[in-house]
């Protein structure tokens, strides 16, 4: 990339960055709404388990069945290729 095309890509980030921070008003985030009724916080561990714990148990899951249910047959399974090593001195 040669360096007027980054110039332009950084111009345009930062510009798309700015602007997002002004149309942003976090200061309005404290003026309650006719009908807003936010439930009760989160506890931390309640937190770590709903956006970490339960994510990543999903995951192990999925792969898992993934992997006991697999079908294909071993003749059909792609490995990793070895070097050559060719010794023509």
């Amino acid at each position: 990339m040669d360096k007027k095309n980054a110039l332009r890509a950084g111009a345009l980030a930062a510009g798309t960055t700015l602007m997002m921070l002004l149309m942003s008003s976090p200061a309005l985030a404290l003026t309650r709404d006719d009908g807003d009724d936010p439930g009760t916080g989160l506890t931390v561990v309640e937190t770590l388990g709903l956006y970490v714990l339960l994510p990543l148990a999903l995951f192990v899951g999925i792969a898992g069945l993934v992997m006991v249910l697999d079908r294909s047959k071993p003749e059909h399974r792609v490995f990793a290729r070895k070097p050559k090593t060719d010794a023509k001195v």
